[in-house]
């Protein structure tokens, strides 16, 4: 496993230097940094010709790309052209989309198992049917159109739930974000885990374990669930990324000042520092996430063997 493990962190080096070299090429060459630092007003030639210099804008994209590798891997991820350094931002940022991101996840994990738990368990029957409609509602309405009904009824109208954000960020002001944001994913879930359920419950090994006398609850938990979750955690290990990339919306919504928020302001304002900054530690949460999703193969499937 040691082996397996070190193969993989050696083979994340180049997927995230042709990653974020890419994303780097694509935000540098669109426009213009400088005049996007200015906003509407030119500035005068001479002082953005200092800038272009101070900023390494004239050296080839290439050199700008080791130059600002160069500076991550000293924890200098630029400054923002409001002044304000990027690492700060992303002390401010993370934190509040990781707490979204853990109620989302924990959401999306305990309700769409659930569904697809049950609604794999009796195919065909009016709780199964329930669910594909269900499901199939969920991922037919847009985030945003969610998000902002459930912020009205719920938030406003009923008032149960915050319908925005403080600034401290506590858990319980991010439930109902969670669940906007958590939707698409647990229909997802619900619909993986309940193909999955009913395509291995008439499987040889199931009927053989039924034969064998086993508690029904053993043999669903042990055997079924064991092979069955395989997809499952295949999907929510990539989702975890998608989650953190995804919450430009919901924060939006729900004015959480995070990833998302970051993003957006990154990408309005044409602030190349921070958009490449957020996306390069979006890029290392994939890379990290699939790495534990292959590790967790061993842990659900034994006959997965890495030499």
């Amino acid at each position: 496993m040691g082996r397996y493990v070190i193969r993989r962190l050696l083979q994340m080096v180049p997927v995230f230097i042709g990653t974020t070299f890419l994303i780097f090429v694509m935000v540098y060459a669109i426009g213009d940094p400088v005049a996007a630092m200015f906003g509407d007003r030119t500035p005068d030639p001479a002082t953005a010709a200092a800038i272009r210099e101070s900023l390494h804008l004239n050296d080839p994209l290439w050199s700008q790309y080791l130059q600002y590798m160069a500076g991550i891997f000293q924890g200098d991820f630029g400054t923002s052209f409001n002044g304000t350094p990027v690492v700060e931002l992303m002390g401010n940022a993370f934190p509040n989309t990781i707490k979204l991101t853990l109620v989302a996840f924990a959401i999306e994990l305990v309700v769409g198992l659930t569904l697809g738990v049950i609604a794999g368990l009796r195919r065909g029957r009016i709780v199964d049917t329930g669910v594909l409609v269900f499901t199939l509602l969920v991922i037919s309405v847009p985030t945003f159109v969610t998000g902002y009904v459930l912020q009205y009824f719920i938030g406003v109208k009923l008032g149960w739930a915050a319908p925005a954000v403080s600034i401290d960020v506590t858990f319980d002001q991010l439930l109902l974000p969670g669940i906007v944001l958590a939707g698409v994913s647990l229909a997802y879930v619900s619909r993986l885990t309940r193909t999955s359920i009913a395509e291995n419950l008439r499987s040889d090994y199931i009927r053989t374990a039924t034969a064998k006398g086993l508690p029904r609850r053993r043999v669903v938990t042990v055997h079924l669930m064991r092979n069955s979750l395989i997809p499952v955690v295949t999907f929510l290990g990539t989702d975890i990324g998608g989650l953190m990339a995804g919450a430009v919306v919901t924060e939006r919504i729900f004015n959480i000042q995070g990833v998302g928020y970051q993003l957006y302001q990154g990408i309005l304002r044409q602030n190349s520092p921070t958009v490449v900054g957020f996306v390069t530690i979006l890029v290392v949460v994939f890379l990290a996430a699939n790495l534990l999703v292959d590790l967790l193969y061993a842990v659900l499937d034994p006959r997965i063997r890495y030499a």
